[in-house]
Parts: C-alpha cells; structure tokens; sequence
C-alpha cells in the first residue's frame, strides 16, 4: 500500500486497451479487470482519452449521469486500490459538453482539466467547450502537469514554466499521424526536462479509425523508457533524482523564456 506523504521515487502503470464505442458499461467493466491486476506498489495509473466512450463527437448518446458515474468510478479504485488514477471523460455540464480530465486521489480528492485544443479537423472544436486553465498536481512529493491529445502539437501551453516533474498526455491518436506522437512525446520531455508519459488507446473505433497505441515513457533527457504496441499494462519506476540530477548539471530551464498567454 501506498502510504508515504512524499516520495523519491513513483511507479506509474500505463494502461493501452481497445475501447468500446460510447458504451461506459462495458468500458469500465474491461478496466475493472485490468486495474485488479496492477502490481500493488503502483502510485499513479494513467488511463487513455474518453476511457470510458472512445473519441465521440456524440456526446449527446451518453447518458448524462455518465459523467459523475465515471468520476465517482474514479474514486471508488483509486480508494480500493491506493493509487491515483488519471484519464479523461465525456463530462456534461450547464448543457454543455466537455472533454475533462480528472487526477483522482486515493484520499477522494480529485483536480479536473477541460482540453484546452479541441481537435478542429475531427469537430471536437464545435461539440466540447474548450478549457483555459492548466491543471499542475502535486502528489507523494512530485509535481504533475495532465494533458489531452492534440494539447501535445501545443509546446506553448506545456511549457514548464511552474518546475513540475512529470507531463501526462492522454490519448486518441491514430494511426496515419502516429510518427508525430513518438516524435512530440520525447520532444516534450527534452524541452521541459520532465517525464514525459504518453497513454493511446488501440484497435478500430465506429468511424474505423485505427489506433496503434505508441503509449510511452521519456525521461527527462528524452530516452525512451517503455514503449507498448500492445493490449497491455506497462508498469515503469521513475525518480526524482534522476529529475534534479539532470537539472542540476544542465540548466537549461533557467534559460527559458518568460511569457504570458493571452486568449
């Protein structure tokens, strides 16, 4: 079990699975399954994109009540199981529609994201309200920054400008534009001397997009700790002194610009 206030170091488990589409049931019914296997000393699980439908621009087929459902299935296993866990949903609220990530604790305490680039080419941008607020999260002594997707084209928007650890992207990112993935990914973790961790879904949706997962781990100087093409569950141990380690002998964050975003 996971105890510790503060830690030097964090296991994190990144699950790849196929989704069914818009069918929250089912969805939570295979991650029931897949989280009950997870190792015990896992700290943070990272699901992918809309775990719980695949990449809808329907919104309006889910039940409305999905969206607390999904958060309070969030909480009932980060409880359960002692870890955090972290992904994003079709969340409705007022009538509107979001895509919103939440960083569920296992204390119950949760944070959300609303994706700020809503993906223009598929619609996204005129089905789900966009979000301006960026998400940091401090849990067992590190700091972590919880994207969406096409968030990732965006270097701007996760610049590390506030020193956190380690990014997150969750995911829907097809096949025919996968090599950007791989290639933003470790681009991300070189730029922002953080972890970077990638999470993509697999297999075909309802519009046969096909998804080839590509879910990752980089490390702060970009090296590739685990890669998955797979249906699987990939477990992988960062520490917070390979972070300072690389900061302190290369300061390039203290070179970064200073800015200010403006709407």
């Amino acid at each position: 079990m996971n105890t510790s206030e503060s830690s030097s170091q964090l296991k994190l488990a990144l699950v790849q699975i196929p989704l069914i589409w818009e069918n929250p049931a089912a969805n939570l019914k295979i991650l029931d399954a897949k989280l009950a296997t997870i190792s015990t000393d896992v700290n943070v699980v990272v699901l992918p994109e809309m775990f719980t439908t695949g990449f809808t621009m329907t919104p309006e087929h889910i039940d409305s009540k999905e969206s607390a459902f999904a958060l309070n299935w969030m909480k009932e296993k980060a409880l359960e199981y002692d870890f955090a866990i972290v992904g994003s949903v079709v969340f409705e609220e007022t009538s509107k529609f979001y895509n919103r990530l939440f960083f569920v604790k296992p204390n119950g305490e949760y944070s959300f994201y609303d994706k700020r680039h809503t993906f223009t080419l598929a619609g996204e941008s005129d089905t789900y309200q966009s979000g301006n607020e960026l998400l940091i999260v401090e849990y067992l002594g590190f700091k972590f920054c919880p994207l969406i997707c096409y968030d990732l084209r965006f270097p701007v928007w996760s610049r590390n400008t506030s020193n956190y650890d380690v990014l997150i992207y969750v995911a829907n990112w097809p096949a025919p534009r996968i090599t950007a993935w791989d290639t933003l990914l470790k681009a991300r973790a070189i730029e922002n001397m953080s972890y970077c961790v990638g999470v993509n879904r697999i297999g075909t949706d309802y519009e046969n997009h096909e998804y080839p997962g590509h879910s990752a781990i980089y490390d702060p100087l970009g090296h590739q700790l685990s890669f998955t093409k797979e249906e699987k569950i990939v477990e992988v141990l960062i520490t917070k002194e390979e972070i300072t380690k690389v900061r302190s002998k290369l300061r390039f964050l203290e070179d970064r610009d200073h800015f200010t975003l403006l709407d």
